[in-house]
């Protein structure tokens, strides 16, 4: 752009840190989506702000039009918000126990004598969501954690026996144990879900469908030019 409603070519996104996806903000590595958004909005003269909060209010924030756009959405973490045709990266959910735990993942009826441990306002799998809407009011079932860092304080409750089931994507449970001093590392039960995630734009700005489709083309552009799989080799990942 820029233009008379965004004349300072600033694109704010919101997320807590979800490494290696997006990390923390103002750290060296922020993560490759927001890597690849800074890199695929430069190419149209706009800058990108990040910022981190709890998921649950970078959703709201962005739903009300306060911020531009969340980082690291699935299509059912918002499905009135504006997504680019172009995904920013993919997600793989595992379901992870305490290392000492045998419980085995037999499909959602295997959940019944278990305590799921969710982080509010994620979005993990339609049948996971599905159950957490179920039973979010009972903290016997469904257990949820908020803050700026609740992946680390789901690893102390798995520790401590506290909870029995944690779902997170398995890159950044690998990438938080190999980046924390956790006494344990999480046994991975089962892969449940796999699916694309996005930058989702607000559904309150106006600018939105406009940016959306800047980024898709940009993404677009550095996936022909290499610069993608650039982006990813310094997180250990590549294109799926």
């Amino acid at each position: 752009m820029p233009s008379p409603t965004r004349p300072d070519a600033v694109v704010t996104i919101a997320a807590d840190p979800w490494c290696p996806h997006n990390c923390t903000a103002g750290s060296p590595d922020e993560g490759y989506a927001v890597d690849i958004a800074r890199e695929a909005f430069a190419l149209s003269g706009i800058k990108v702000q990040y910022v981190n909060m709890s998921w649950a209010r970078a959703l709201q924030q962005t739903e009300s039009g306060h911020i531009d756009a969340v980082v690291g959405a699935f299509v059912s973490d918002a499905p009135n918000f504006v997504f680019p045709d172009q995904a920013s990266g993919y997600s793989r959910t595992a379901l992870f126990t305490n290392p000492e735990s045998d419980w085995q993942w037999e499909g959602i009826e295997s959940l019944q004598d278990q305590t799921l441990m969710v982080i509010n306002g994620y979005s993990y799998s339609p049948e996971i969501d599905a159950y957490v809407d179920r039973h979010k009011d009972d903290p016997a079932r469904v257990l949820v954690l908020s803050g700026t860092s609740p992946l680390n304080r789901a690893i102390e409750l798995l520790e401590q026996g506290r909870s029995d089931v944690f779902p997170e994507d398995q890159a950044v449970m690998n990438w938080t144990i190999r980046n924390s001093d956790h006494s344990i590392v999480p046994r991975q039960a089962a892969m449940i879900y796999e699916s694309p995630f996005y930058i989702a734009f607000s559904p309150a700005k106006s600018d939105s469908p406009k940016l959306s489709k800047l980024l898709s083309q940009g993404i677009i552009k550095l996936r022909e030019s290499g610069k993608f799989e650039q982006i990813l080799a310094p997180y250990g990942l590549s294109q799926p």
